[in-house]
């Protein structure tokens, strides 16, 4: 069984340090090993910036390393997919970043091309690892705030410029996608039953791309849901809140607890209120991966829930009256 798990990077992606290669360094079973971006100059900057051995000419090129296990991939929204299942194929597992796909068809189309296959791929959903998460499931599932009747999350005001390839229509971009995929995995993942879309509305900030959405959801049992995302909201907020007959909870930083968290519960006539650590999420979320990878643990944000998530993200787009993003073309 091999001792480290090796990963190479498509792309010279803004994220990767926050989200991987800094997780990294702090991480005995972790190398990265390796980088490929379209703009080859900018690949040996990155790499010499984060200390990488070895720059590839092309994401084909990385894909053939035999010194890479694992594929972490931060391409555009509208490339998830096609790269994804190309590093599958050349015996890859992988890291994807959110959202999975550009709409539930190619997840679907992803899922069957890669489910022949013994590799994991995991979609980087970091939060949904961090003990934040964790307890916020823990405190309504233990039925301390009674039958559940709402739920509400929200991630906005990320401030993007209008230049930022978050805003680009040809490579899937839009509030939903950028942030508003992270509050509909979470009133997923913590009420664990699959909601309907009853109404969205979206506000375009360029044309064809939502820069602010407002989703109505209802889960069965009755428990009614609602989503709020933005990219240009001018006040940021991050939070989730659950309410049932008994009680309620409400949390603050809810996809970024590494920012300083909080839960505070309010249930029979009294108000408490919990932290957990602000280690970052983005550590629990190697650690998963590398658990996966070289121990067989189940992947939490998996593929099933990838193309669940991707099915909300296409209802809430058509109740808004707009088209669901499509895979980038070329």
């Amino acid at each position: 069984m091999p001792s480290t798990v090796r990963i190479g990077i498509l792309g010279a992606a803004g994220i990767a340090p926050e989200a991987l290669i800094n997780p990294a360094r702090s991480n005995d079973e972790v190398e990265i090993v390796a980088v490929a971006a379209r703009n080859h100059d900018r690949a040996v900057e990155y790499a010499a910036e984060h200390d990488i051995p070895t720059v590839h000419d092309s994401y084909e090129a990385l894909l053939a390393d035999p010194n890479v296990d694992v594929v972490y991939n931060p391409t555009p929204n509208g490339l998830h997919g096609v790269w994804t299942v190309a590093a599958v194929a050349a015996g890859k597992h992988v890291l994807c970043e959110k959202p999975f796909t550009a709409n539930a068809a190619e997840a679907r189309s992803v899922v069957a091309a890669v489910s022949p296959s013994d590799r994991i791929v995991m979609e980087a959903f970091h939060y949904r690892y961090h003990p934040l998460t964790l307890r916020t499931i823990e405190i309504v599932r233990s039925g301390e705030l009674g039958k559940l009747v709402s739920v509400e999350a929200g991630f906005g005001g990320m401030g993007r410029p209008h230049d930022d390839i978050r805003w680009s229509l040809p490579l899937a971009g839009g509030a939903l996608m950028d942030v508003g995929c992270y509050p509909v995995q979470l009133l997923r993942s913590v009420v664990g039953l699959e909601p309907t879309v009853t109404g969205a509305v979206a506000v375009e900030g360029e044309p064809g791309v939502d820069g602010d959405m407002r989703i109505e959801l209802e889960f069965p049992g009755g428990i009614s849901g609602l989503v709020r995302t933005s990219m240009q909201s001018p006040e940021p907020y991050i939070y989730s809140r659950f309410i049932g007959e008994d009680g309620e909870l409400e949390v603050e930083n809810a996809f970024i607890p590494m920012r300083g968290n909080t839960l505070t519960i309010r249930s029979g006539g009294k108000t408490r209120t919990e932290t957990t650590t602000t280690e970052a999420s983005y550590n629990f979320q190697l650690r998963a991966l590398v658990d996966s990878v070289l121990r067989g643990a189940p992947v939490v944000t998996d593929l099933g829930g990838a193309v669940k998530n991707m099915e909300v993200i296409d209802a809430a787009y058509i109740a808004a009256g707009m088209n669901v993003r499509e895979p980038t073309s070329g």
